[in-house]
């Protein structure tokens, strides 16, 4: 499962927000890990947009999992000064953000299609499909 969400850093603590995400702490990095965020990575606009993007089996378990660790307990109220004031923790106040479109999977589906419907050839003299031998 491929997952996107977005959020907002105060625009004047984007350089703070930088500076913590350029060395977390070992064993935040290994409690994600843990709980199953693969391929996560977090990208800041110059407005103070915040993208980020995982890969998990099943995103509410893996967040669920995050949730129950000291140590994330411990990051989010950190990184809660960065963020808006909200009544719930940064990690939970994440907007989802719908995926409309990936390569590897129209690749998979047109290659799919393609076997399905075996090889067509084309004489390329008329433009129709020729004989196999």
């Amino acid at each position: 499962m491929r997952v996107c969400f977005r959020s907002s850093v105060q625009p004047e603590l984007m350089a703070e927000y930088k500076q913590r995400h350029a060395a977390v702490w070992p064993e935040m990095l290994s409690a994600l890990k843990d709980a199953g965020w693969n391929n996560y990575s977090l990208f800041l606009a110059p407005d103070g947009q915040l993208i980020g993007y995982l890969e998990c089996e099943d995103y509410q378990a893996a967040q669920a999992r995050m949730a129950l660790t000291d140590v994330n307990t411990r990051w989010q109220a950190e990184m809660a000064t960065l963020f808006a004031a909200s009544d719930v923790p940064p990690d939970q106040g994440f907007e989802l953000v719908e995926e409309v479109f990936n390569l590897e999977d129209q690749l998979a589906i047109a290659e799919a299609v393609t076997i399905a419907a075996g090889a067509v050839h084309t004489d390329i003299t008329t433009g129709y499909p020729k004989e196999q031998s």
